[in-house]
């Protein structure tokens, strides 16, 4: 955390070392303590397809992240111990079954990097407004998805689209969480944004519209980072 609290009072930009879906760790968990020691501090324990740890959620809509077993045995051990190394689990791309088996055994808040409202959208990728729940109680937090096909009502890639789907998203969240328990994720590598965002350049343009649609200069600043760097403080420590 000082690392990033240094960087940010430098101006300059902090990034967290992250893994998503955890092929290049094996069932000994070696890899993950090697990874850990060069920096690792966050892991998806799958990505959209099975592993040895679990089942990720596939990309199905309309459809409920109900869509298979959960955690291997495995899997329930990289948990135990990503919570020893104080390493945060990414919940995005873990189905709901993997997702009950990680908040029965995590003592950690509970993080679902980039993730949407299935009450708006309703993707096998985005979460119950029962998950949510499980997530707000953990003291975890949300990013919110910038891809479209978790965005629109209709689940269209299509970049075609106004700040309307955004907003339900981000509303039905913090009347879910909290202000406290939501943030930007983005997922801009590979993914199909709204136009009216772009790329990580357009993220002045959504700001816009957040204060426009009636968010505060507070609640902002909590979306954009202040409240990453409080859920990061709560699982690291210090």
């Amino acid at each position: 955390m000082a690392e990033i609290e240094a960087a940010q009072a430098a101006g300059a930009i902090a990034g967290v070392m992250h893994m998503e879906g955890a092929e290049a760790i094996d069932d000994s968990l070696d890899a993950l303590h090697v990874f850990h020691a060069m920096g690792l501090r966050s892991l998806g324990p799958v990505w959209s397809r099975p592993t040895i740890f679990g089942h990720g959620v596939p990309f199905r809509f309309p459809a409920s992240p109900d869509t298979g077993p959960g955690l291997t045995d495995a899997g329930k051990r990289l948990v135990r111990e990503c919570n020893q190394l104080r390493i945060v689990v990414d919940l995005s791309h873990v189905n709901e079954a993997g997702f009950n088996d990680i908040a029965a055994i995590s003592d950690a808040p509970l993080v679902a990097t980039h993730s949407n409202a299935h009450a708006v959208t309703p993707s096998t990728r985005n979460l119950t407004d029962r998950q949510l729940d499980v997530i707000r109680d953990s003291g975890g937090m949300v990013g919110l998805n910038f891809a479209t096909v978790f965005l629109r009502p209709d689940g269209r890639q299509s970049p075609d689209m106004g700040w309307e789907p955004v907003l339900r998203h981000l509303d039905h969240l913090i009347g879910r969480l909290g202000e406290d328990h939501v943030g930007f994720g983005s997922d801009f590598d590979g993914a199909t944004v709204p136009q009216g965002i772009g790329d990580a350049a357009g993220l002045p343009r959504l700001i816009a519209a957040l204060a426009a649609h009636g968010y505060g200069p507070a609640l902002i600043e909590k979306l954009a980072w202040g409240n990453w760097l409080s859920v990061l403080r709560r699982s690291w420590g210090g």
